[in-house]
């Protein structure tokens, strides 16, 4: 799956107050690293580089592009290519920080007890995900994918990611390992320009897989396709503006002392 960094920060705001929110109950740290896992073009790096300037800071991710733009936004932090998937985490970390990438992974519980085992005495893991896949920003995207001009393109192949665990599956892995485990939903409700802006923002998202899937010169009529069903799904506001319902899943895990 390719991405763009580029794509992704024209959201920028909106896209880190989650991790922001995180963040915030992230308790203090032990002495020791901190990873920011899926750090994308570093605007979660950077909060965490803000919030703890005495822990090491590592940055993690899959895509080049990403690491590319987090590599000059923060001019002399380290930066590693990294599949999570696959990844064994180093032992003695003091945070394990993932703002909006484990939703990509269908085992991600298995490794966020992984994560757990490897945190040293006080450390913490943190991890946002979207919990998106119904609302109508997602729901459209595989119904736009399912019309008869563009199903042939995406015939046997599953393209729509796997819903998140039940929140309670969250506690009951993570628990046994952990002081402490807070998990929780936030509604975010984003004012955005017109529809048009809604289809800007997943496009550095939840539509890639979609849109990579394509051949070229089929994409803008998907695009045009899926952008028609937005604009019918999100009515303007008196002012004009869309309001664009976006559901997370919060979750915080700290390893006893």
């Amino acid at each position: 799956m390719a991405w763009s960094a580029a794509q992704y920060v024209k959201f920028e705001d909106e896209r880190t107050r989650p991790a922001r929110d995180l963040l915030a109950q992230v308790p203090d740290l032990p002495a020791g690293p901190a990873f920011d896992l899926g750090c994308g073009p570093g605007n979660s790096t950077q909060l965490i580089l803000e919030r703890f300037p005495n822990n090491p800071l590592v940055g993690i991710d899959s895509d080049e592009d990403m690491l590319e733009a987090a590599r000059k936004r923060l001019l002399g932090l380290r930066f590693e290519r990294v599949d999570l998937a696959g990844w064994t985490p180093p032992p003695g970390a003091a945070l394990f920080f993932a703002n909006a990438v484990f939703q990509w992974l269908p085992k991600h519980v298995d490794i966020l007890e992984r994560l757990v085992d490897a945190l040293l005495p006080g450390g913490t893991l943190a991890v946002q995900m979207p919990d998106n896949l119904d609302e109508p920003s997602h729901l459209l995207m595989q119904e736009t994918a399912e019309e008869r001009t563009f199903a042939a393109a995406f015939a046997g192949r599953t393209i729509r990611r796997m819903p998140l665990p039940s929140p309670r599956t969250y506690v009951e892995r993570l628990a046994p390992k952990a002081a402490r485990v807070e998990v929780w939903h936030t509604v975010y409700y984003h004012p955005l320009a017109n529809a048009n802006a809604i289809v800007e923002w997943v496009k550095g998202t939840g539509l890639r897989p979609y849109l990579d899937v394509l051949p070229a010169n089929r994409r803008k009529d998907y695009l045009a396709a899926y952008a028609e069903k937005i604009r019918r799904e999100y009515p303007a506001m008196a002012d004009g503006r869309v309001l664009l319902r976006f559901p997370r899943l919060f979750i915080v895990a700290v390893k006893a002392s």
